[in-house]
C-alpha cells in the first residue's frame, strides 16, 4: 500500500512540475532501472533526458507548425549529387543556424525546379531546431498582405509581424515583376529587418536583373545592399528535378531530351 501511495505522491509532483514525460513512462523507466540497478545519479540523468528530449520534440513540432513550411523538406533529404554544384560544406555549415543568431541573410540563386525550395525549407526547419522562430511566405503572398495591409492601413502591424520572427523566409522572388508600389513596401521590410533579423531568400533571377524585377534600378540597388552586406550566397546550375522524374519516367520526347 505504501508503495502505491509513494507512486501517486510521485505522479502528483511530476504533474505540478510539468513533467509530463517522466510521468507518463515513469513504470517502463522504473522497470528499466530495477533490472540494471543504475546509480542514483545515473537514473535521475535518464529521467531527466527524457522529459528534455520529450519538451525539445514538442517545441520544434510547435516551431515547425508556426513556420508554416509548404512541404516536409530537410537537408538529409537534399540531392547533393544529383545538384553537385551547390556548396555542401556551406550548407551544412549553415544548418548549425549561427547566421541567424548574426541577423545575417542567405541567398540562394538558381533556375526553377533545381531546389531552392528544398534548401530554404531545410535550412528554415534547422533554425527551428536550434531554437530560433521561423516564418515561411511566398514572396508573391508576402506582397499580397502588405498591400493589402496597406490599403486597410494596417501596413504598420504587417510588417511588424514579417519582422518578428528570427528567421524570415521568402520564396520564388523574381518569378513576377513587382508593381513599383509592392517594390516599396518589400524595401520597408528589408529595413527593418537589416541587422536585427535574418532572411532566406530563393530566386531564379541573378542580381543584374533585379532592377528589372523591382522596376527601379535605384530602389533595386538599396534593397540589394542591405540583404548583401552580411550574407551567404547559394548557387544552383543543375538541371530540374521535375525533368528528371518526367525523364525517368519516359515522358520527354526526344527532341525534349536533345535540349
Amino acid at each position: 500500500m505504501s508503495t502505491e501511495i509513494t507512486r501517486a505522491r510521485v505522479l502528483e509532483s511530476l504533474g505540478l512540475l510539468r513533467l509530463g514525460r517522466i510521468g507518463e513512462q515513469l513504470d517502463a523507466l522504473l522497470s528499466t532501472a530495477a533490472r540494471g540497478e543504475p546509480t542514483y545519479l545515473d537514473f535521475l540523468d535518464t529521467i531527466l533526458r527524457e522529459e528534455v528530449g520529450a519538451k525539445q520534440r514538442k517545441r520544434v513540432a510547435m516551431g515547425i507548425q508556426i513556420a508554416h513550411f509548404p512541404a516536409v523538406k530537410t537537408l538529409d533529404d537534399f540531392d547533393f549529387k544529383f545538384q553537385p554544384s551547390v556548396d555542401q560544406k556551406l550548407v551544412r555549415e549553415l544548418a548549425v543556424s549561427r547566421y541567424v543568431a548574426n541577423a545575417e541573410n542567405v541567398l540562394v540563386f538558381g533556375p526553377p525546379g533545381v531546389g531552392k525550395t528544398h534548401l530554404a525549407i531545410g535550412l528554415g526547419r534547422a533554425a527551428v531546431e536550434a531554437g530560433y522562430t521561423v516564418l515561411f511566405t511566398s514572396a508573391t503572398a508576402l506582397l499580397g498582405a502588405l498591400s493589402k495591409a496597406e490599403t486597410e492601413g494596417q501596413l504598420a502591424e504587417r510588417l511588424a509581424f514579417y519582422a518578428k520572427p528570427k528567421l524570415l523566409v521568402v520564396d520564388e522572388l523574381g518569378y513576377l515583376p513587382f508593381e513599383k508600389r509592392s517594390a516599396h513596401l518589400f524595401f520597408q521590410l528589408i529595413a527593418r529587418r537589416y541587422e536585427k533579423g535574418a532572411m532566406i531568400i530563393t530566386t531564379n533571377q541573378v542580381v543584374t536583373q533585379w532592377g528589372t524585377v523591382f522596376g527601379d534600378e535605384i530602389l533595386a540597388a538599396a534593397i540589394l545592399d542591405r540583404l548583401l552586406h552580411h550574407s551567404f550566397t547559394l548557387m544552383i546550375q543543375g538541371e530540374s528535378y521535375r525533368l528528371k522524374q518526367k525523364r525517368k519516367a519516359g515522358l520527354l520526347g526526344r527532341a525534349e531530351k536533345a535540349n
